[in-house]
């Protein structure tokens, strides 16, 4: 069992002792803690609150609305819903926060509180902070009287209306995937991409679909992140199907990864790529990633005129630095996509649209369009620690042994060796150190984050080694 409390949010295990997993006790009181920071910092008595179609919502669902309703707060309720639907909807319905009740890509067992802000957006470091320390206060929450407590408003339609607002978008073309009668699988882990994804194809043109696990059960048939080794089965079904593209999303539908249509994947590093070389084909601008994520974003972004930064990794961070630079599109090598002209979060949706319309526009098959992209690879990589370690201590050492290398120290340690990298970071939530590593060669991208666990463990001496 475990709970977690971060800057922005809550997530746990479900059941278990209060404050050992995401109990009932624990569910409450994060959530009237918010409530009261939203009253005081906005003034706005009304928060938009939505979930994905893990077992556990309902449940989680119905405390969270019952305790806003206490506070005094007004609660349009989404449903089953999404992560970006729900960002959508908090400006739009003139909100001061929404909560989206997701895991994201965590297993069944797992689920969350989501905080964002009044722009739809997740809430920033220095807010997740006060709501935490709100929590944490003695004193006890302030009840509303009778005739003071909230109402809940029910509006299950915004997924129809977030399909909308995409297919509004100027860089959207129906026509143009409409023409191309694309034969399409997905695969929607029995959550809410299982409603959204369909539509949204159905919405684009798109007429054979075949749907594996769309049923909104939150029975996950695999582990529900994303990555090659989980999705075997959608892959042998696009090669038995004949299906131009297979499309696959998490339980909250913010990431998306796409699979060929010979069944090998795309890339989740490559989807932000693709879709900024169609941004970039059509809207001169500024890209924007997170340390961790593929230089090709960088070459594709330089090829096209436009100039990329890399931020600490985290999506509150990416958006800011995408606001700071004016990117016209950013995200994260996830397969998270943040297109501002829509809005500043993670949309696997958008990313779907926009996707389609650049295959259909390029007249290529996915996988000729995915090699004409600079082709990296990833090593991802981590060292389990023991809690007594000074890993600051650890992540200044290694500044030091590669100091006459190109070095970032916003988010760990990123040490460049002309197009190959190293990322170190410690695990906000877990006792590890993250290693990420690229090169245009796998040996070599495993031989650098070798080398790099190699310097660590002469310091960490004895500590066990995960690959």
């Amino acid at each position: 069992m475990a709970l977690i409390k971060s800057i922005s949010g809550i997530r746990g295990t479900i059941g278990g002792k209060s404050g050992e997993g995401l109990t009932p006790n624990d569910i409450l009181k994060f959530t009237l803690a918010y409530g009261t920071w939203v009253l005081k910092n906005t003034n706005n008595p009304r928060i938009v609150v939505g979930r994905d179609a893990r077992i556990s919502g309902e449940m989680v669902n119905h405390l969270v609305i019952g305790s806003l309703l206490s506070i005094g707060i007004d609660v349009v309720d989404l449903g089953l819903s999404t992560t970006p639907t729900v960002e959508l909807a908090v400006p739009n319905e003139k909100a001061g926060g929404g909560i989206i009740i997701t895991a994201s890509h965590n297993p069944k067992q797992w689920n969350a509180l989501k905080l964002l802000n009044a722009k739809g957006e997740f809430i920033s470091d220095e807010e997740g902070k006060e709501v935490l320390a709100i929590a944490d206060k003695k004193s006890g929450f302030s009840f509303s009287e009778v005739d003071k407590l909230g109402k809940v408003e029910l509006k299950t339609d915004y997924i129809d209306w977030h399909i909308q607002q995409i297919l509004n978008l100027p860089l959207v073309d129906v026509d143009a995937i409409k023409s191309k009668n694309y034969k399409i699988a997905i695969d929607a882990v029995n959550s809410t991409g299982g409603i959204a994804v369909p539509k949204l194809l159905k919405a684009l043109g798109v007429k054979n679909i075949i749907e594996i696990y769309c049923e909104p059960t939150g029975h996950f048939p695999h582990n529900p992140e994303p990555l090659p080794e989980n999705l075997s089965e959608i892959s042998n079904q696009v090669i038995r199907s004949k299906a131009d593209l297979g499309i696959v999303v998490d339980p909250d539908v913010d990431r998306l990864a796409l699979v060929n249509e010979d069944g090998s994947m795309f890339g989740e590093e490559y989807t932000l790529v693709a879709v900024a070389d169609y941004i970039l084909k059509n809207k001169k601008g500024n890209t924007v990633s997170n340390l961790s994520s593929t230089r090709a974003l960088r070459d594709v972004t330089e090829a096209a005129g436009g100039k990329y930064e890399a931020s600490a990794v985290g999506e509150v961070n990416v958006v800011n630095l995408m606001k700071a630079n004016n990117a016209v599109i950013g995200g994260e090598g996830n397969g998270g996509i943040i297109y501002p002209d829509l809005h500043y979060g993670r949309d696997a949706l958008v990313g779907i649209a926009l996707f389609l319309t650049h295959l259909a526009k390029s007249n290529k098959r996915p996988s000729i369009l995915r090699a004409t992209y600079p082709s990296y690879y990833i090593s991802k990589n981590k060292i389990e620690l023991d809690g007594t370690i000074d890993v600051d201590m650890i992540l200044t050492k290694l500044q030091k042994k590669y100091a006459k290398q190109p070095i970032s120290i916003i988010d760990g340690v990123k040490i460049e060796f002309d197009k190959e990298w190293v990322h170190l970071r410690k695990s906000n939530t877990e006792p590890i150190i993250r290693i990420y590593s690229e090169s245009n060669s796998e040996t070599t991208a495993n031989n650098i984050a070798k080398q790099i666990m190699k310097d660590v463990r002469y310091d960490l001496n004895g500590f066990h080694l995960l690959s």
